[in-house]
């Protein structure tokens, strides 16, 4: 199924998010602190909040899928803190929708992760993975290019290895015709020299001697 290693990644990353939340220290989130006591409730709210944007845009109908990639666009293009950018590159990551684009998705994944600072560990996390995710689909498809050329090409060089084949056996069937006609105007030319000849003689009469 298309989508399977998409939610393999969500529940990677909710495992994830379950076992890598144990520092005690607090937490800054866009300027603010996030007291302790709050940090995984905070954590596993906004990862679930991703997850449920990539399932929305994996498996809504053609307008939902655009709404939700029009509002993290917007979104995205109004203040592009590291939350708003994960989470555009979550969604262009996705695929099955019209506006997937996992080149763009890539280089925002990259650039996130650039800062791991400014995003809690649950994100990063998560953008680690459908990052991964990106990379490992991105080489997937170059290598299917690749065969796909390289099928192309061996393609390609069988019908020109057919069609000189064919050319040649053409040839020789001329080659062949025209020997053939050469012939029979050979034998044509010699039975009318011989109905010639044989019409020049004069009859012996009969009863005579020559």
């Amino acid at each position: 199924m298309r989508h399977k290693p998409l939610l393999n990644a969500g529940i990677a990353c909710c495992a994830l998010l379950v076992t890598g939340c144990g520092s005690g220290l607090p937490l800054k989130r866009d300027s603010q602190t996030l007291p302790t006591i709050d940090r995984n409730s905070t954590e596993a709210s906004l990862v679930a909040g991703y997850l449920e944007i990539c399932m929305k845009v994996a498996h809504g109908t053609p307008a939902e899928q655009a709404e939700v990639l029009a509002t993290a666009h917007n979104d995205y293009n109004a203040a592009a803190t590291p939350s708003r950018v994960l989470r555009y590159a979550m969604v262009l990551s996705t695929p099955g929708h019209a506006g997937s684009d996992p080149v763009v998705a890539q280089r925002l994944l990259r650039e996130v992760l650039a800062s791991p600072e400014t995003l809690l560990p649950a994100e990063r996390s998560l953008a680690s993975l459908q990052l991964q995710q990106v990379d490992r689909q991105q080489s997937l498809q170059a290598e299917v290019r690749r065969l796909q050329q390289a099928a192309e090409r061996n393609a390609n060089e069988k019908i020109a290895q057919l069609t000189r084949n064919l050319k040649a056996e053409s040839d020789e069937v001329t080659r062949l015709k025209k020997a053939l006609a050469d012939a029979q105007a050979k034998l044509d030319a010699i039975a009318n020299i011989e109905g010639s000849s044989n019409n020049r003689r004069t009859p012996t009469p009969e009863g005579r001697k020559p």
